[in-house]
């Protein structure tokens, strides 16, 4: 599969976020002791990642620690990414907003075949396939090879 570039959920910005502190961080981090260096570089490998104001400040919250090296990490990232705004009020009206909340519904929203979403969230990856379209990809089906 050759994936460049995707939307990715607030669990996988933490990872690349502690990851770019301290890729040794990422087995002790209490968000990321899943996933391991190689998944960080596999993230890395997407040449655009498309992000929403939702799943940046859930990343955010998740990253809250006395270490202000993540929020300078996660800085980085916003400068780095394509941020796609996606109104409250469009978010709520779709289907899925009442089960997985504004963050998801907003992503299930706006993601499509040419930009999809890489989730580790089973019932957002669940709920992006009940569209009938290729517009998601479960990252746990990628942590045994690269997305090159």
């Amino acid at each position: 599969m050759h994936l460049t570039e995707a939307f990715i959920d607030s669990n996988l910005l933490v990872l690349i976020v502690v990851g770019s502190v301290d890729r040794s961080l990422i087995a002790k981090h209490r968000r990321t002791r899943r996933f391991t260096p190689e998944d960080y570089d596999r993230l890395l490998t997407l040449n655009r990642v498309f992000v929403t104001p939702n799943t940046l400040t859930e990343a955010s919250n998740l990253l809250k620690s006395q270490d202000t090296r993540f929020q300078d990490g996660l800085r980085i990232l916003i400068e780095e990414s394509e941020e796609i705004v996606v109104a409250s009020v469009t978010a709520v009206r779709h289907g899925a907003f009442s089960r997985l909340g504004l963050t998801d519904a907003a992503l299930l929203g706006i993601i499509s075949t040419e930009r999809p979403l890489i989730t580790v969230d089973l019932d957002l990856f669940n709920a992006a396939l009940a569209t009938g379209e290729a517009v998601a990809f479960n990252f746990t089906h990628f942590q045994n090879f690269s997305f090159r």
